[in-house]
C-alpha cells in the first residue's frame, strides 16, 4: 500500500507540473483541483447515500441491525457512525464518510435476507474496519486526480469538437493536454484498483480479528458472490460503479483492473487467520 500511495503521489505532482506547464496558470489549477477536491472529499457520504437510494435509519426501525453496529463499535472502542439501509435486491454493504465522527455503514436490503446476524456481524466489522482505517477518505484523495485527468481529457476533447476554430499554438496545448491526461487517467486507474485490492484484505482480516469468528466472513462472502450470479444483469449494471465501495463486487472485472482480490485469495486469508486463532475454517 506504501509503495502504491508513493506512485500515485509521485503520478499527481507530475500531473500538475504538465498542466501548470501547458496551460501556464497555477492559480485556476489550484482553485480547480482544491474545489474538486474539498467536493468529493466532504460530501462523499451524501453522494454514495444519494446514488445508491439509502437513507439513515434509527434503531427502532432496524434494532437488530443496530445493536450488531452498537456491539462493534464498543469492541473497537470508536464512534458509532450513523447507519443506514439502501432499497437494493443487490445484496452488499458499504461504508462511507469522510472520518470516524462523520461514518455511514450501509446495508442493502438484499443483504439483510441473505445473510443471517453472525454472517451480518462478519460484514459490519469489515466496514467498520474501513472506517476506522479512514479508507473512504484515502481512496478519495487517492483517485480525485484520476477523476479531473478523466474531466480534463472530455473537456480537451469537447473543446476540439465544439469549439471556434483554434490557432495552431492553442491547437497543440490541448492535444497536449489531452494526451497527459490520458496516461494520467489510465496509470491512475491501475494504481488505485491495487490500493483497493490491498485494503479489501487489511479490511478483511482486521474485521475478523474484531469479531473473532473468521469463518463467519468468510461465509458470507461465499454467499454474496453466489448470490450475484442470480441477480438480474440489469440490476448489475445499475451499481457496478460503486464497486469500489461495497464489500464483494457486482460483476466487477478480473485481475489488474479488480476493486477486490479474488474470493479465493480472500477466503485463503480468512482460513489462515483461523488456524492461528484455533478456529479452523
Amino acid at each position: 500500500m506504501g509503495l502504491t500511495m508513493f506512485l500515485l503521489g509521485l503520478l499527481y505532482v507530475a500531473f500538475a507540473a504538465a498542466l501548470v506547464v501547458l496551460l501556464k496558470s497555477v492559480v485556476l489549477i489550484v482553485v480547480i483541483l482544491g474545489g474538486l477536491l474539498f467536493a468529493q472529499y466532504w460530501y462523499s457520504d451524501r453522494i454514495a447515500l444519494a446514488a445508491l437510494k439509502g437513507h439513515i435509519v434509527t434503531a427502532e426501525q432496524y434494532p437488530q441491525l443496530h445493536a450488531i453496529v452498537d456491539r462493534l463499535c464498543a469492541l473497537a472502542d470508536m464512534p458509532k457512525p450513523k447507519v443506514a439501509v439502501a432499497e437494493l435486491d443487490v445484496p452488499n454493504a458499504f461504508a462511507t464518510g469522510r472520518n470516524a465522527d462523520h461514518a455511514v455503514v450501509c446495508v442493502t436490503t438484499g443483504i439483510l435476507g441473505l445473510l443471517d446476524e453472525k454472517e451480518l456481524e462478519g460484514v459490519i466489522a469489515h466496514e467498520l474496519t474501513h472506517v476506522a482505517h479512514r479508507d473512504v477518505a484515502v481512496i478519495t484523495i487517492a483517485s480525485f486526480l484520476g477523476v479531473v485527468a478523466g474531466l480534463m481529457m472530455r473537456f480537451t476533447l469537447y473543446s476540439q469538437a465544439f469549439g471556434r476554430r483554434q490557432d495552431q499554438n492553442t491547437a497543440m496545448i490541448l492535444m497536449a493536454v489531452m494526451v497527459v491526461s490520458i496516461a494520467v487517467y489510465a496509470i491512475s486507474f491501475l494504481l488505485i484498483r491495487a490500493l483497493s485490492r490491498y485494503r479489501e484484505l487489511a479490511a478483511d482480516r482486521d474485521g475478523a480479528i474484531l469479531t473473532g469468528q473468521p469463518s463467519e466472513l468468510a461465509s458470507a462472502l461465499v454467499k454474496l458472490t453466489d448470490s450475484a450470479a442470480r441477480i438480474p444483469s440489469r440490476d448489475l449494471r445499475s451499481v457496478q460503479a460503486f464497486n469500489a465501495f461495497f464489500i464483494s463486487p457486482v460483476g466487477s472485472l478480473a485481475g489488474l483492473f479488480s476493486t477486490h482480490p479474488k474470493l479465493e485469495r480472500r477466503l485463503d486469508q480468512l482460513a489462515k487467520l483461523s488456524e492461528q486463532m484455533g478456529r479452523p475454517l
